[in-house]
């Protein structure tokens, strides 16, 4: 199955009403168009679960508990968690570059409800989801499908060898080795420079529903946004139809991903 919880893009008026910033500012926090790309998967007998609701209002792959004390009124902090320190707990208090979209806080109930709004209903779907493939076929693979801003990957662009795609499995936490094996060649084989879990090693996701020794293998996936997206407009760039072209024959190859190793263990 695939997951798409940063494509949402369904903004209401009064949440543009009421930030700080515009549209399209709001924006910068979307992997656009990202459910686009993966699209052609349920053709392919896999489902897609996409977010509707912008990253921006509310972060599907943060834990609920990640409550960030500097934007919520009423809560406290406890302890050291990098990712509500800059900003983005699962209400988020900033947009890329770090810029805030709300001025002061909001209510705690505010921030509870866009939680039982949108984050339970879409993790209670995915993980029905995995229940179900890991009790008919005897493994789950959910691959969580992102993109990555084109500057994030100047760091990993050594010798000529910047990647089009990076893996993230939390370093062998969140899937078997075979499972990473086989979803690289699959990238390989249409062309893409692949690197895994640098710069991005997976999150909540990732964290939450990988369970290898288990069966349930959950993967990362990141592309960059260079080869499909005008990223200063955030709209479908000059390579959008040629990305949907190459990665439906990707995800036509992943799910089909699974028979071979089942059949090997059970001999």
């Amino acid at each position: 199955m695939f997951s798409s919880p940063h494509s949402g893009r369904a903004y209401s008026a009064e949440f543009v009403r009421r930030a700080r910033l515009s549209r399209l500012q709001l924006r910068l926090s979307e992997d656009a168009h990202v459910d686009e790309l993966f699209a052609h998967a349920p053709a392919c007998g896999a489902p897609l679960l996409a977010a509707k609701a912008p990253r921006a209002y509310v972060d599907l792959n943060r834990g609920p508990g990640e409550l960030d004390p500097a934007l919520i009124e009423g809560v406290r902090a406890s302890g050291l968690n990098p990712r509500i320190s800059a900003g983005l707990g699962v209400v988020p208090r900033v947009v890329a570059e770090g810029m805030p979209i709300h001025d002061g806080k909001i209510a705690l109930a505010d921030a509870q409800r866009r939680i039982e709004r949108y984050h339970t209903p879409y993790h209670e779907r995915l993980a029905r989801l995995v229940a179900d493939a890991r009790r008919v076929y005897g493994l789950a693979l959910l691959f969580d499908c992102h993109s990555m801003p084109s500057d994030a990957l100047r760091a990993n662009n050594q010798e000529g060898c910047r990647p089009d795609v990076v893996l993230g499995d939390r370093y062998g936490a969140s899937a078997a080795a075979w499972v990473m094996d086989a979803v690289q060649d699959v990238f390989e084989a249409e062309g893409f420079a692949v690197a895994r879990n640098s710069p991005f090693a997976g999150g909540y996701i990732t964290q939450l529903y990988g369970r290898p020794a288990r069966g349930i293998h959950a993967v990362q996936i990141e592309i960059d946004r260079s080869l499909y997206l005008d990223e200063a407009r955030i709209r479908p760039g000059a390579g959008f139809s040629q990305m949907q072209t190459r990665l439906a024959a990707v995800v036509a190859r992943l799910a089909r991903l699974g028979s071979q190793p089942v059949r090997l263990a059970a001999e």
